[in-house]
């Protein structure tokens, strides 16, 4: 599995995010906390817009990296990612993403 697939499936290389943060980009950075800002109804600011991916050192969004129940999930489970959990067909956790994100759903099933 690619290392930047995310614990719940989501591709980290073609995050917004860690593409602003690879490149220091500010007004990408601005775009993306606008627009997680309206889809979480939540006040997210540029400069926390840093982020080198789920499951490889470095940097994560804060939401990311302590209160996210599925990166927290997997962790404790010790899987590379939600898709070798026995549980995956019925969590609602990774139901979360894979529901919205076919794509996701595809990264799990390998």
């Amino acid at each position: 599995m690619k290392d930047l697939i995310a614990y719940c499936g989501l591709d980290c290389e073609k995050c917004e995010a860690r593409t602003a943060t690879l490149n220091n980009d500010d007004a990408l950075r601005e775009k993306v906390a606008r627009e997680w800002s309206e889809m979480n109804s939540a006040d997210i600011r540029p400069e926390m817009i840093n982020c080198d991916g789920c499951r490889v050192e470095g940097r994560k969004f804060a939401y990311c990296e302590s209160l996210c129940p599925i990166r927290r999930c997997a962790m404790e489970r010790q899987v590379e990612t939600c898709g070798e959990c026995p549980e995956m067909p019925s969590c609602e956790k990774v139901a979360m993403v894979t529901a919205n994100s076919e794509e996701a759903l595809d990264n799990l099933k390998g």
